[in-house]
């Protein structure tokens, strides 16, 4: 019995007719409240990125609401922190889902709970957008039927082709290696790079692993320095990627890291001048010129939040993705004419959306290929310099 099925059990004991007034009927089932919730990272080594959808999200939901809302309601933001550990998001929804009973639930930063979301979505018949966990296997189900999981972010599978391209175009010799945590999200990209470089007629010439809060990664550097390795793909966070640098600099093997997006600005910020030249796989920047919509989004969170400009913005990808996703939630449900779960659901997939980050034409399609809204045309490269991620093509470290 899952934990979800066995609180269903006990609240039928306690409380029998309202169990059969939830529950009797999917008509019934599905109709729920004008609230979107939200399982993010709050507090803890990663409370940074639970702001940085929060700046998204918060903007876009207060724009609508001041245009008139959702279908006539002011729509709430209910967000809970799980302090990037899945059984925390998991509490999360259910108290999202059966308490709370939201029409939607918006997810965070870390792949392993959004997998660990995937049982309890589908037993309450709760839609999901993720806006940042990129790891195929939360939208790719080995079962294929994926219901209620929808993302505004990259995916893993079209990500690895992506970082191993760039790859290798900053190696001279072609010998790329792979450097990954050992998590659900750092595992579950493995096969995705090293189906990618056999795509692209080439081997990794060496696969090492590093777990979360390591401080030392001078083993794993020194092997793949002895294999050539001249280009790193990498799928980790802020505060490892920290400590690969400084181990870097103690084995004097500096390779070219190309990394998925689970490094932000926030490794600027602590690294400082030895995060020059990392290469960051994203969506979005605010830096530059921005077009008029993002233009006024960037400013009203400038002075909505406090923020100095683009370099508080330390997931700019992720606060862009969640502001688009909001807008896509919103016309769905308008779409759909009435805060009913299933009929949101079914509303995603004649969702079309000007965004800042992508044209969404339709957002989704009935295939969970395309539960993914953006797609790798949309996929942009970026660069530390000066310790700010900034866009590749504003710094010294584009290719020819």
């Amino acid at each position: 019995m899952t934990k979800l099925s066995f609180i269903r059990r006990s609240a039928a004991i306690v409380c029998a007719p309202l169990a059969i007034a939830v529950f009797a009927g999917s008509s019934q089932a599905q109709a729920a409240e004008p609230c979107i919730g939200a399982s993010w990272e709050l507090t803890g080594a990663l409370a940074h990125t639970g702001l940085q959808i929060r700046y998204g999200v918060e903007t876009a939901l207060a724009e609508i609401n001041a245009a008139g809302g959702i279908l006539g309601e002011q729509v709430e933001l209910r967000a809970y922190d799980d302090q990037g550990e899945p059984a925390r998001a998991v509490d999360n929804a259910l108290r999202i889902g059966e308490q709370d009973e939201c029409v939607v639930m918006l997810g965070g930063f870390r792949t392993p709970n959004a997998i660990a979301l995937r049982e309890p979505l589908r037993e309450m018949g709760l839609p999901w957008v993720g806006v940042i966990s990129a790891g195929t296997r939360v939208i790719e189900h080995e079962d294929g039927e994926n219901e209620w999981q929808f993302r505004v972010s990259m995916k893993d599978r079209w990500v690895a082709p992506f970082l191993v391209g760039n790859a290798l175009d900053r190696s001279p010799s072609g010998k790329i290696g792979l450097l990954y945590e050992a998590t659900g999200w750092g595992q579950g990209a493995v096969p995705d790079v090293r189906n990618a470089a056999e795509a692209a007629g080439t081997e990794l010439v060496g696969e090492e692993t590093f777990n979360i809060a390591d401080t030392d990664m001078s083993a794993q550097l020194l092997r793949l320095k002895e294999a050539g390795a001249e280009a790193l793909v990498f799928y980790g966070v802020d505060r490892e990627a920290d400590a690969i640098l400084r181990s870097m600099e103690r084995v004097d093997y500096r390779p070219t890291i190309v990394s998925a997006w689970g490094i932000g600005g926030q490794l600027g910020n602590t690294a400082g001048e030895l995060s020059d030249g990392v290469l960051v796989a994203g969506t979005f920047s605010w830096w530059g010129d921005l077009e008029p919509t993002a233009q006024t989004v960037l400013d009203t969170m400038v002075e909505k939040f406090d923020l100095e400009g683009p370099q508080d913005l330390l997931l700019p990808s992720g606060t862009a993705n969640a502001y688009d996703a909001v807008y896509i939630i919103a016309k769905a449900l308008e779409l759909a004419g009435e805060f009913d779960r299933e009929k949101l659901r079914d509303a995603f997939y004649e969702v079309t959306h000007e965004g800042i980050v992508a044209s969404f034409n339709p957002a989704f399609e009935r295939n969970q290929e395309r539960h993914d809204a953006i797609t790798q045309d949309a996929y942009k490269l970026f660069a530390f310099h000066e310790n700010v991620l900034v866009p590749l093509e504003q710094t010294p470290f584009a290719t020819e």
